[in-house]
């Protein structure tokens, strides 16, 4: 023991270093299994063989989209409660004057193709009132579309199909919906590698002095990174409910304990990012439940028609006829989904500030149970989390070799 102590006190500088190297060492296992998480985006090695490495998160870009997605329309995302916020006599007068536009173009477009000869011979006043006869009716039938839609958004948008698909495109979001909302959690267990490490550190040191054995170095190099890494992800998800031990301590999942701003901010970047108006359209547009929506508009249009030539059915009769109102009708309710998006544009301030959807998955997830909230983040680690681990102790074997070249040299 005198030896020992001779030695610690002769080497107290390497001694000392020791712990801090352990410390270097889980800060450096803990940062490479987080990069390792989310870097490269695209496959970087030789393709068709393990010579490389992909980002756990876009590696499995597909399956942990249909994941968080699944969750978010089971547990999170109601569309019928979203689209039930919008107002259709507000949404009416958003979009009035370039609707009214739209209706005098496709009027003037669709007569004037249809029926070109009678269409021409019309003076300009008469024109004029056919199209404002026209536009009469429209804010009626953009009441009748959001009325119809409200009540079949479920089986017109397709959310889930939407999300996956945005998702497992645009790998780069989907990194940035896990990373963004987990950011705290990935700097806390950076951190932990300091700690835990510094605290091994010392027994290593210890340890070396009364053995001297070089296999110490590496073993407790791969211990630290081992054990650290899984300690921090541990810590980040349990425990998922609240704990109290005795003298007041408690524990709670760093992760669970920050559900109020985590639910805020991934209900914003939903929101932002996610289910915008313009994601929204163009899946019930060109979506693959889209032809539903078009069959909808087409017939709320053909209605609309047949009831403006109500008004003068023998005229309509004899001067276009059957045949011919059956193709006005379809080439009026065609342009009239060309023209949607573009009219839509003048109300993307209101159909955003209505459907509200950032609030509307803050208020959900907070009342998620703990088990359902630990999933939003939990299945970016759990499949590779082995992997991450190991990773973390290869290299802390590694490093524990250099320590033991320079403690004998």
């Amino acid at each position: 023991m005198e030896a020992v102590l001779d030695d610690l006190a002769g080497n107290w500088l390497l001694y000392t270093a020791i712990p801090v190297v352990a410390a270097l060492i889980g800060y450096v296992t803990k940062r490479v299994a987080i990069e390792m998480m989310f870097r490269p985006i695209e496959f970087i090695g030789v393709k068709g063989t393990v010579l490389g490495w992909q980002g756990v998160v876009p590696r499995h870009g597909g399956r942990m989209a249909a994941t968080a997605t699944d969750l978010l329309t089971k547990n999170v995302l109601d569309v019928v409660d979203v689209f039930a916020r919008i107002d259709a006599d507000r949404l009416a007068r958003e979009i009035e004057q370039p609707l009214l536009r739209a209706v005098d173009d496709i009027t003037r477009e669709v007569l004037g193709e249809q029926h070109p000869g009678l269409w021409e011979r019309l003076p300009p006043m008469a024109r004029d009132l056919v199209v404002k006869h026209i536009q009469a009716g429209t804010p009626r039938l953009v009441r009748q579309v959001v009325d119809e839609l409200r009540d079949g958004v479920a089986d017109i948008l397709d959310v889930r199909q939407m999300s996956v698909q945005r998702l497992t495109r645009d790998k780069k979001l989907l990194v940035k919906l896990i990373r963004e909302t987990s950011r705290p959690e990935m700097a806390f267990i950076a951190r932990s590698g300091i700690y835990f490490g510094f605290l091994l550190g010392i027994v290593q040191s210890i340890v070396w002095a009364m053995t001297k054995n070089p296999i110490v170095m590496p073993i407790f190099g791969a211990a630290i990174g081992l054990f650290t890494d899984w300690l921090a992800i541990k810590l980040i998800f349990v425990p998922r409910d609240p704990v109290r031990l005795p003298g007041g301590l408690l524990l709670h999942g760093m992760f669970q304990r920050r559900r109020a701003e985590v639910a805020r901010q991934y209900g914003e970047m939903i929101a932002g990012e996610l289910l915008t108006v313009d994601n929204v359209l163009d899946t019930l547009l060109h979506g693959p439940r889209s032809d539903r929506l078009r069959t909808m508009i087409r017939k709320l249009v053909a209605e609309a028609v047949d009831e403006q030539a109500e008004n003068a059915r023998p005229l309509v009769n004899a001067t276009i006829g059957p045949q011919r109102l059956d193709r006005i009708k379809r080439s009026a309710a065609q342009k009239a989904i060309e023209r949607l998006p573009d009219t839509l544009q003048y109300a993307k301030g209101y159909l955003s500030r209505a459907m509200n959807v950032a609030d509307l998955v803050e208020q959900r997830m907070i009342r998620m149970t703990s088990t359902e909230y630990e999933n939003l983040l939990r299945p970016a680690f759990r499949q590779d989390e082995w992997k991450l681990v190991a990773v973390g102790g290869l290299i802390g074997f590694l490093v524990g070799e250099l320590q033991v070249l320079v403690m004998l040299h």
